[in-house]
């Protein structure tokens, strides 16, 4: 998607404080030479052609870059904290929130340079910023299936707006060995838009299934619980009383197991 595709894709913001406050976030980034990128519901807006009402606005920046975009926010009168280490800032302003993502809350999908290579070029408020390429968006929604958020419908609505401009060979990759993932989404697409179907490309949907055949009738490692990655909540059970293996202490997971435990504590102050 170019930026011009973008830029009329996205329906208009809501004027006044809100937008003001936007265009001090990037205006404070831009100002201290931090590299942001923007997702959350503007991107979907921009790529999934659905616009909705968020209370934050979510910016996205690599690890190595998270002290400096608080020193920035800092600096303009926000108020700043690191709220999870292993993924998630947040700034407030006047009872607005902005948050820096750098991972995902299961300690997946870091903010990479490549995620900055295929950024997406746009304007905001005036302001010249880097919208994240719809891959990253659909990789880093694709784990979220909360009890009581699921962000599926964002995924179906980027794939139904963007399939024919999404690099699926880059996909693909970004998802390795959580393959299954990405094909649960595949086929709810084709469930949720059935005269559709054909905009997923048929070469990748063969690899995936003759993924999935290939392991028909083996078993996985044992006593293994991926289901954390997919809800902070909902496989605690699994963990907690039945003795299965967290996957979030897996290498290749960005947590430990203090991030685990503070990330379970505020499930209830969320509440």
């Amino acid at each position: 998607m170019t930026a011009s595709t973008a830029t009329a894709v996205r329906t208009t913001h809501g004027e006044g404080r809100r937008d003001e406050f936007h265009r001090r976030s990037v205006e404070a980034l831009h100002s201290a030479e931090v590299p942001f990128l923007i997702g959350g519901a503007y991107m979907v807006e921009v790529c999934g052609g659905v616009s909705r009402s968020t209370k934050d606005f979510d910016l996205y920046v690599r690890p190595n870059h998270v002290k400096a975009a608080l020193r920035a926010l800092a600096r303009g009168g926000y108020k700043t904290e690191l709220t999870f280490p292993h993924w998630l800032a947040k700034a407030t302003y006047e009872g607005d929130i902005l948050d820096l993502i750098f991972r995902a809350g299961n300690g997946l999908c870091e903010v990479d340079d490549s995620w900055f290579d295929r950024a997406l070029d746009d304007e905001l408020l005036g302001v010249p910023v880097k919208l994240c390429a719809p891959e990253e968006m659909i990789w880093m929604k694709a784990y979220i299936m909360e009890r009581e958020r699921f962000d599926g419908a964002d995924i179906a609505h980027i794939l139904r707006c963007c399939a024919a401009e999404i690099d699926w060979a880059h996909l693909v990759r970004r998802f390795g060995s959580d393959w299954r993932v990405l094909l649960s989404h595949l086929i709810l697409f084709g469930y949720i838009y059935p005269g559709e179907r054909a905009r997923i490309p048929a070469p990748i949907m063969e690899d995936l299934i003759t993924r999935l055949r290939s392991e028909a009738g083996t078993a996985g490692p044992e006593r293994l619980c991926r289901g954390t990655l997919l809800s902070r909540q909902q496989y605690l059970v699994d963990v907690q009383e039945w003795g299965l293996r967290d996957a979030r202490l897996q290498e290749r997971v960005q947590m430990n197991e203090k991030d685990i435990a503070d990330w379970t504590d505020a499930i209830e102050k969320e509440q």
